[in-house]
């Protein structure tokens, strides 16, 4: 199981395509790094905000998280250069994600901040020549920046860096009701792009970025899921006030639902296995929405990685003869009928 924990909604950033910064927590109600003691062992755990560098105690967070996880990751504006130095010194096993919308003046332009693309890079290039493995940087599409994600890309090839992707959306975590891509065409055709030169590359965990990808072709589509959603089930989510939650694309005109708050709590045991968590596991089997993002993602991949494997062998190849791969090459395994 893995898990997300929100730890601030404060942020240095002004992203267009993102409403926290203007609904900061209260550093007063945000959760003590003691309550993440209750947590269970995880595969992995993702730190995220709003910035999670605003958090003076950020260290002893990580330093707990570490006693339930071998693998925690910390996805950062870049924006704090030396505190993330300093974490990355004391922790070399961390793993670092920096957001980066776009080249210079288009990702300063869609965060807000002069000057955030140059601190993302730099802090990239110290982490590398510190000797950090578990690096890399993504970005989250929206209705500009689709050409500049193929550039970003090739930029990661060359770093020898993890490279992640988004599509922008609509949710009471980012306080947005209008990342609507509207450009979808041109999107989409940046897309295809970036799954087939995924497929051209060597190890086996581009081919599956390349599948991931095709599911934010169809999210963009507005198509149901390639894989049903199991949020609240195979990953969970714990916001700056201790809120247990199934995901972070839960919209209020549809619905929102908390399974129990972990300051309330014994234990996260006592949450998890509720009659209230339940109930919100019979919410997300019917949420409308078709979110497609790598936390809630990630695990349901990896549960049904012998499914997606026919996918992959089939592309790859169609890659390796020279043929293009498109958003059409329906996965059988896909949970709803191919000629939709």
């Amino acid at each position: 199981m893995e898990a997300a924990v929100i730890t601030t909604y404060r942020c240095p950033m002004r992203c267009r395509m993102c409403g926290i910064w203007e609904n900061p927590s209260d550093p007063k109600e945000e959760f003590s790094p003691e309550l993440l003691n209750k947590l269970p062992k995880l595969a992995l755990v993702n730190l995220t905000g709003g910035e999670p560098f605003v958090r003076e105690d950020l260290e002893e967070i990580v330093r707990i998280l570490f006693t339930k996880t071998k693998r925690v990751v910390i996805s950062t504006s870049g924006w704090f250069e030396d505190r993330i130095v300093r974490m990355a010194a004391k922790y070399p096993d961390l793993g670092f994600r920096i957001s980066l919308e776009g080249l210079s003046q288009k990702n300063d332009e869609l965060r807000g901040r002069k000057g955030g693309f140059d601190r993302g890079l730099r802090t990239l290039l110290e982490l590398r020549r510190m000797g950090m493995k578990d690096i890399g940087f993504g970005i989250t599409v929206s209705n500009s920046n689709s050409a500049d994600m193929l550039h970003l890309y090739e930029l990661a090839r060359a770093l020898k860096m993890e490279f992640a992707t988004a599509a922008f959306h609509n949710s009471f975590y980012f306080h947005k009701d209008d990342n609507i891509i509207t450009n979808v065409d041109e999107v989409i055709a940046n897309f295809e792009e970036l799954i087939n030169r995924l497929l051209k590359e060597s190890h086996p965990k581009s081919w599956f970025r390349a599948l991931f990808n095709l599911g934010l072709i169809h999210y963009i589509k507005g198509y149901p899921r390639l894989l049903t959603c199991e949020a609240g089930s195979e990953n969970f989510f714990i916001d700056p006030c201790g809120e247990v939650l199934p995901c972070n694309g839960m919209e209020a005109r549809h619905w929102y639902a908390t399974m129990g708050n972990l300051n309330h709590a014994k234990d996260f045991k006592e949450i998890w296995e509720s009659d209230r968590a339940g109930k919100v596991r019979e919410a997300v089997k019917k949420c409308p929405k078709n979110c497609w993002m790598m936390g809630s993602v990630s695990p349901v991949m990896k549960k049904n990685v012998f499914s997606l494997i026919p996918w992959i062998v089939i592309n790859k190849l169609r890659s390796i003869t020279g043929k293009r791969v498109s958003s059409n090459h329906i996965p059988y395994w896909a949970i709803y009928p191919v000629n939709k």
